[in-house]
């Protein structure tokens, strides 16, 4: 497999007015529309027709994360009474207990690895927040800064009264949508920026290519003969890091933590190893599935994929052996949920082992998603977004949808 650190993100760049990036939904999730790319030609379509592109009996991925109320807005208390300085701490990972679930569930205390938002300001101590409870209780909540971690600092949060952690957030917590909307949370992104079939909450960016698909969509797949299954990736913020190195090789991937059902595995197998993807964080999620089964069936207990991983170990298991291999590492540590971690990039010269068709909206200029398409479409991205903007295509996160058939 080529290695494509040398290439250069300069390459990946296409111009994108202001006025063609979604700023908000369309009223009707599924009225977007639909670009068919199919061996080289493209045609469009509207988002409801999706079903009757996809071959009946089909496997279908999307992953159930949630997204959740991750910005925490505190008041510095100033010296002479006055209205101090906003601190917003923004929730990146769990870090205490590093499990989500378990974190969401605590009461009394967690910590976080956050990013600190007016940092000078906040030398240290601790900040409290005063918060009124859905019924009708106020309790206060406090926030300490504890060791650095690259750009993110641990944060130790500490609050009195019988409430869970996701309890306190969604009381207080913003809704954390792409900086690149210029705009406020609305009250009405709560729900437009979740999937219909959203579930497990850890998130701090939605899943967009999810966003189209409504209950009549799912039915309608349904009744075609796909097969849908669930899996879990939690989208952190570095989904929207720009690659700001001239050459790709100098970028540093953020990790992602993701889980796998025993039973989506069994029918990945069954499926020849072959699903149609809805969005990048799905297709992260498969193809670091593979090498998760390469590292397992050469004995590794670790099964976090690094970033360069694909381009530097001699896979020769086809998809079907390397999922039987995470079935029997699964089966030895007694698993029905393998949960793990990856670092990912997907780019040019990477070659694809389960995903064949994909589902994805438009992305920004100069992304490592705009490389994973263009891997995905042997380079031959820029036919896509060209027709796109002549079309009158909605791009980014709010944006209207393609299918990728290579």
């Amino acid at each position: 497999m080529q290695n494509p650190k040398n290439i250069h993100i300069a390459d990946y760049q296409y111009d994108l007015p202001d006025e063609r990036i979604a700023k908000f939904p369309l009223a009707e999730r599924d009225a977007s529309k639909l670009l068919i790319y199919r061996h080289g030609e493209v045609t469009e379509d509207v988002f409801t027709s999706l079903p009757q592109y996809l071959p009946s009996g089909a496997l279908m991925v999307f992953n159930n994360t949630r997204v959740i109320q991750a910005r925490l807005h505190f008041r510095k208390a100033a010296a002479d009474g006055a209205t101090g300085a906003l601190i917003e701490v923004f929730c990146l990972e769990p870090s205490l207990p590093r499990d989500y679930q378990l974190n969401f569930s605590q009461k009394g205390h967690v910590e976080w690895h956050c990013l600190i938002g007016n940092l000078k300001k906040w030398k240290g101590g601790k900040l409290y927040r005063s918060i009124q409870m859905p019924d009708g209780a106020t309790i206060t909540l406090s926030c300490e800064r504890k060791e650095a971690n690259g750009t993110s600092h641990a944060v130790d949060f500490v609050w009195d009264g019988e409430y869970t952690w996701a309890e306190l957030l969604d009381a207080i917590g913003e809704l954390p949508i792409p900086p690149y909307l210029n705009r406020s949370t609305q009250e009405s992104d709560k729900r437009t920026y979740q999937t219909v079939y959203s579930k497990i909450k850890g998130s701090v960016a939605a899943p967009t290519a999810g966003l189209h698909f409504t209950d009549k969509v799912l039915a309608a797949l349904d009744a075609a003969g796909v097969v849908r299954e669930e899996l879990t990736l939690h989208v952190g913020a570095g989904t929207f890091k720009p690659v700001k190195s001239h050459e790709i090789g100098d970028h540093d991937m953020h990790t992602e933590h993701i889980a796998v059902r025993r039973q989506t595995i069994r029918q990945l197998i069954a499926h020849g190893g072959q699903a149609i993807a809805v969005g990048t964080t799905s297709v992260r999620t498969l193809e670091s599935l593979y090498y998760m089964g390469v590292l397992a069936s050469q004995g590794q207990e670790e099964l976090h994929v690094p970033q360069w991983l694909p381009y530097e170990c001699a896979a020769t298991l086809t998809a079907v052996e390397s999922l039987q291999a995470l079935l029997s590492y699964m089966d030895t540590h007694q698993l029905d949920v393998l949960q793990s971690s990856t670092q990912i990039i997907i780019a040019p010269g990477y070659r694809y082992h389960i995903v064949t068709q994909m589902v994805t909206n438009f992305h920004q200029p100069q992304s490592t998603l705009l490389l994973l398409v263009s891997a995905f479409l042997k380079g031959d991205w820029k036919k896509v977004y060209d027709y796109a903007l002549a079309h009158d295509f909605r791009f980014l996160s709010y944006g209207d949808s393609s299918l990728l058939i290579p």
